[in-house]
């Protein structure tokens, strides 16, 4: 790992995964946790600010890059609810079957290695009536942007430390056998629209849903 993929990109991007826009996101979909919470990708604490203590007994952050775990140590120890951080990576969780309640996936599947495999995973340690909080940027349908996101998409992801432009998240979530309790898709206000893609919402396994 070279100096900019240790110390200065992921800097940058907890900068900008930072900002008041996205901040503003993640407001949105946070909140909704409750009980046992897997968030994928903790890194620099971002969401947590945005739990509700009264609704979540703790927090299970799992990140495998111990650089952004590094910027998040102050965001960790100012939590205002219980937290247990595992440097792991999240296509192999160190967790027991249905043992969460909730996860949590903000801005993560753009950067992991096999994000279905990671979805398979979540889906594995969720309890069967438990719920996925998503927030994720990725390919746009619209052909003309798409083929925009896959041209600058080795470009970003080495700028953006292993973030890719190009990932369908709707889809994956599909593949991993997730159903959507809901499903909004937009594009970022003020975002150019090669990384202002994003997908905001709620899914449970399908099996579950079937059964009910």
């Amino acid at each position: 790992m070279g100096i900019y993929s240790r110390y200065i990109g992921p800097k940058i991007v907890s900068c900008l995964c930072s900002m008041e826009d996205i901040s503003a996101e993640r407001e949105r979909i946070v909140p909704l946790a409750s009980g046992i919470v897997l968030e994928i990708g903790i890194g620099p604490g971002l969401n947590l600010p945005f739990y509700n203590p009264e609704l979540v007994t703790k927090v299970i952050g799992v990140d495998p890059n111990a650089a952004f775990l590094s910027l998040g140590e102050e965001r960790c120890e100012a939590s205002l609810v219980p937290l247990e951080v595992i440097r792991a990576p999240a296509e192999a969780l160190p967790l027991e079957d249905d043992s969460v309640d909730t996860a949590v996936v903000t801005y993560t599947l753009c950067s992991v290695d096999d994000p279905l495999q990671v979805l398979k995973e979540i889906r594995r340690v969720l309890k069967p009536e438990g719920r996925m909080l998503f927030l994720e940027h990725g390919l746009s349908p619209e052909p003309d942007v798409a083929r925009w996101q896959f041209r600058l998409n080795p470009i970003w992801r080495s700028l953006a430390v292993g973030c890719n432009l190009t990932r369908p998240v709707a889809e994956l979530l599909r593949q991993a056998g997730f159903t959507f309790q809901n499903l909004d898709e937009y594009y970022l206000d003020g975002a150019p629209r090669t990384i202002g893609f994003h997908c905001r919402g709620i899914a449970q396994a399908k099996a579950f849903v079937d059964a009910t």
